[in-house]
């Protein structure tokens, strides 16, 4: 599938005829984005992995001290899977593992950064 840059003229929508669908479809590229960020938490290992080159599964765990180790798991492996986090590591005693953004997870930024900024408008009643 080809990607195109999004249109100038209508800002927010993208200049790709494949964004003419009418149902949901796991190939979107706007569906990807939000499969990989899905489930409570993703949003803020994303943010403590923004704040650091690498981390320690510890390191994670201490930031967030209220998410459990099964869903800190569970989280990284997601977004292992969706390409945006590196795992490495390291063999000896103990073995240590390590954390860190690949570019398309640091590309998560400023989509972090826009669901944060339209987060924070307060919503206004629509007009009938």
């Amino acid at each position: 599938m080809t990607h195109r840059t999004v249109s100038a003229a209508l800002p927010g929508l993208p200049d790709d005829a494949s964004a003419e669908v009418t149902a949901p479809s796991p190939d979107c590229p706007v569906e990807i984005t939000l499969a990989a960020l899905r489930g409570r938490w993703t949003t803020l290992v994303v943010r403590e992995l923004l704040r650091r080159d690498t981390a320690a599964y510890g390191e994670l765990a201490s930031a967030l001290p209220q998410l459990s180790d099964k869903t800190l798991t569970e989280r990284l492996a997601q977004l292992v899977a969706a390409g945006a986090v590196h795992r490495t590591r390291t063999p000896g005693w103990p073995t240590t593992v390590t954390y860190g953004l690949t570019p398309r997870g640091r590309a998560l930024g400023p989509v972090l950064q826009a669901l944060w900024d339209w987060g924070a408008v307060p919503a206004q009643p629509s007009e009938p």
